[in-house]
């Protein structure tokens, strides 16, 4: 039995709005997000001279970045080299990450670094000496240690308390917080504001010369997840709608060890542990990882997660286990964030192994951009994980993302500020949004929301094949048309509308690209297909409201030493 037939059309906006009765507000440039990528974008473009003001859904503090535990990976140690950790970056990548984009972030990795310590982050040193040189760790798919981390394992949390220091402290830089950004406002071809809704105001819209979307991740789409509940994909969804063009979308990362206790929120297990020594084990005890890959615990994000998924089946259980016995030193001083969330369950990292499984941590896909932001509609600009810059290719090598909204959210900053100089065409004063029904369907929204999650999960996950992923893209369609007959009126149902949007575009590539690369798997397509899709897939809003695809011109792989 099918669900009724609807094709999925999306609108070119969720509202309607009018000038003539919200409040307009004006500036440079608008930055959307406050993570490392806003931030640092936010930052260099008030120096560059412009007016910057960053909306910030809820708390600015409250980001993806402050989660983050591993760290930045930059190239320190003599032993090692940026052509190096360029290899290992397209190596993971798969065949399709772009070289140039890759040298040039990685080659900038130690300036990045250096510019967050002026800004007051505090990364750990050897033996603790203040002067003392940086202390790395060696993450999964890197040939070396070369990861810059704080507080052991709480890298984030570190940067994201200097960056908001800095934005709070800046004069040309204003925050508002808990701003919903509904909408971008394309006119004329040119990205010219956005409309807002805020908890203390209602609708705003903003006019500025140049828009940065810096939103971070989409990782509630699905049931597990290392995200915060404001990964909704947001500034996917918005690019979409607007009209630029997007790829990557069928690439999402999923970390391999994420905390998995029955009704307890999922919470990240850093990469840097199994970097430290320790070892995966089923029920039975048994380590499976050597067998699956030559680095075993420390292979690629993509392959881990698929051994502890096969792992989970063979032996019928929901999880397996993280051993650290082998690791040097006391764990619960090595990871004090993580001991400190296991302790809250009575587990003891000195002796107890962590019940892990795989969880969605990463989305690769976004808008399409340059190494400075620029995405295909002028005025609109793009960073960090809601864009697709070319760094990571079909995976993303481990702290690549902090390094990446470092970089090039310094670059996309100072691009905007100059943009912004040449005043666009300024808002309508008013554009129409889709139509409502005369009856409205009555809508659960949890209930909607966990079926999606749920959907995603079983079916647009780790393990996909074309049965699963067109029943997917039905009901995603389906549950979408009735969505957008109902007013969508507040933030909820806007970020729901967002997470079925980025959902249909994630399922949209995977049932195009009929192969396995990097993070996608597809079951009925297991091997690599360079000769068709070494190549990535755009996807782009028709005028008609729907998911438009096009393969890439032909490409040479670019992983040549792992064809």
């Amino acid at each position: 039995m099918h669900l009724p037939r609807a094709t999925a059309r999306f609108p070119e906006r969720l509202a309607a709005f009018d000038l003539r009765t919200t409040p307009v507000l004006r500036t440079d440039v608008l930055v959307i997000g406050s993570g490392i990528a806003g931030a640092c974008a936010a930052l260099h473009a008030a120096e560059a001279g412009a007016e910057v003001l960053l909306c910030a859904k809820g708390d600015p503090r409250d980001t993806n970045t402050a989660w983050a535990q591993g760290g930045i990976a930059v190239v320190t140690l003599a032993e090692d080299s940026v052509d190096t950790h360029v290899a290992d970056t397209l190596r993971v990548g798969a065949g399709i990450a772009t070289p140039e984009v890759v040298h040039e972030v990685v080659a900038s990795a130690n300036d990045a670094v250096r510019w967050l310590q002026q800004l007051g982050a505090r990364f750990d040193r050897r033996n603790g000496e203040l002067d003392g040189t940086l202390e790395l760790s060696r993450e999964g798919g890197h040939s070396h240690a070369r990861v810059v981390h704080a507080n052991g394992d709480a890298t984030g949390q570190e940067i994201q308390r200097a960056l908001a220091k800095a934005l709070v402290d800046h004069p040309r830089i204003t925050v508002r917080p808990h701003t919903f950004v509904r909408d971008l406002v394309v006119k004329d071809g040119r990205c010219t504001g956005a409309t807002c809704l805020t908890e203390a105001a209602g609708e705003l819209a903003v006019e500025a010369g140049a828009v940065i979307v810096a939103t971070g991740g989409c990782g509630q789409i699905y049931r597990e997840t290392t995200n915060p509940t404001g990964a909704s994909g947001d500034g996917h969804a918005l690019c979409f709608r607007a009209g630029a063009r997007m790829a990557d979308c069928e690439f999402v990362q999923f970390h391999p060890t994420t905390l998995y206790i029955a009704g307890a929120s999922r919470f990240l297990i850093s990469e840097v542990v199994r970097g430290a020594g320790a070892v995966l084990r089923d029920r039975n005890g048994d380590r499976f990882m050597p067998a699956a890959h030559p680095m075993a615990e420390l292979a690629p994000r993509d392959t881990v997660s698929r051994a502890i998924l096969e792992r989970m089946v063979a032996t019928n259980d929901t999880h397996v286990y993280l051993d650290l016995a082998t690791v040097q030193g006391d764990p619960r001083t090595l990871f004090p964030s993580i001991a400190r969330i296991c302790s809250t369950f009575d587990l003891d990292l000195a002796k107890d192994p962590i019940p892990v499984r795989p969880g969605a941590h990463y989305f690769i896909g976004g808008a399409v951009t340059d190494a400075s932001g620029r995405t295909s509609i002028p005025g609109l600009f793009a960073v960090g994980e809601a864009a697709a810059s070319g760094l990571h290719g079909a995976n993303r090598l481990a702290s690549n993302s902090l390094l990446e909204g470092a970089v090039i959210g310094r670059r996309t900053g100072v691009v905007a500020a100059d943009f912004a100089r040449s005043r666009g065409p300024g808002l309508p004063r008013v554009a129409s949004g889709p139509a409502v029904a005369d009856d409205p369907p009555r809508l659960l929204h949890d209930d909607l929301l966990y079926s999606l999650k749920s959907l995603m999960w079983r079916q647009v996950g780790l393990d996909r094949e074309a049965n699963g992923l067109d029943d997917a893209a039905r009901r995603i369609a389906f549950w979408h048309h009735y969505l957008t007959r109902a007013a969508i009126a507040d933030r909820r149902s806007c970020e729901l509308a967002n997470m079925l949007t980025v959902s249909a575009l994630v399922a949209a590539a995977a049932i195009e690209r009929t192969e396995s690369r990097g993070t996608h798997f597809r079951r009925d397509f297991p091997r690599r297909d360079d000769e068709r899709f070494c190549r990535r897939i755009f996807l782009q809003r028709g005028d008609d409201g729907s998911i438009r695809t096009t393969l890439a011109d032909e490409h040479v792989p670019t992983d040549r030493q792992n064809p």
